[in-house]
């Protein structure tokens, strides 16, 4: 990891991850996925929430239906996930540990985006709930032709819809494919959450454990314009 890429920069733009990154919803996704593969009888096996995490949820459904050995109820999985996944968010929405903080600071020296897996109506739903959708010049989601994570899509079109080329864009996630994503759309990562593999490490410039460590808060109040920081 090469920290200073990030902790001595001043990024063009920043985009976020949703899921797991600004908003505490991973536990609920991982709870509808288990309580969807109940209806059909089914229990996941052991390592099925590290495969799934970060997954559009369509290719989830699949995944699921895959792993109960019944592709043909692919369809039906997705949607019993959703269905799911919207009940339990709806009851319990969350913000990370330092999301909103770092999202209120950064909001005043660079143009922000979401760049998220998850469906339009769910992540503008979350974003809302928490009080942060304003803040977010552009939610991007794969719709028409994108590509889901961890193909770069969202990520490029983020950065577009902000002006930044993307070598001067910041992405900040929580799992290996959406790192995919931003490192294959050529940004600088910031990757949160535990400690990760080699392989997710080796693609990213710094992480850190949670968004409110004081390395993260005090890059991000040091590059606040004066005018806004008095």
């Amino acid at each position: 990891m090469t920290a200073q890429r990030i902790l001595s920069w001043t990024p063009s733009a920043i985009v976020f991850d949703c899921d797991g990154t600004l908003m505490d919803t991973e536990c609920h996704w991982q709870d509808a996925r288990i309580l969807a593969l109940r209806e059909y009888g089914f229990t996941p096996a052991t390592g099925f929430a590290e495969r799934a995490k970060g997954l559009h949820y369509s290719e989830c459904g699949r995944l699921m239906a895959d792993e109960a050995g019944r592709p043909d109820l692919g369809g039906e999985m997705t949607e019993r996930l959703l269905a799911h996944f919207r009940a339990l968010v709806a009851d319990n929405p969350m913000t990370m540990p330092g999301a909103r903080q770092l999202v209120e600071t950064a909001a005043q020296f660079a143009p922000l985006a979401v760049a998220s897996n998850c469906p339009r109506e769910v992540v503008e739903s979350c974003l809302d709930t928490a009080g942060l959708l304003d803040l977010f010049g552009y939610i991007v989601v794969p719709e028409n032709e994108m590509r889901p994570k961890p193909h770069p899509d969202v990520y490029l079109t983020a950065a577009r819809l902000c002006g930044a080329d993307p070598a001067d864009t910041l992405a900040i996630e929580d799992s290996h494919c959406g790192i995919q994503a931003a490192d294959q759309a050529g940004m600088r990562i910031m990757g949160v959450g535990p400690w990760p593999d080699a392989r997710t490490v080796a693609l990213v410039d710094l992480w850190v454990r949670s968004l409110d460590e004081p390395e993260v808060s005090g890059w991000a109040t040091g590059r606040v314009p004066p005018q806004y920081s008095r």
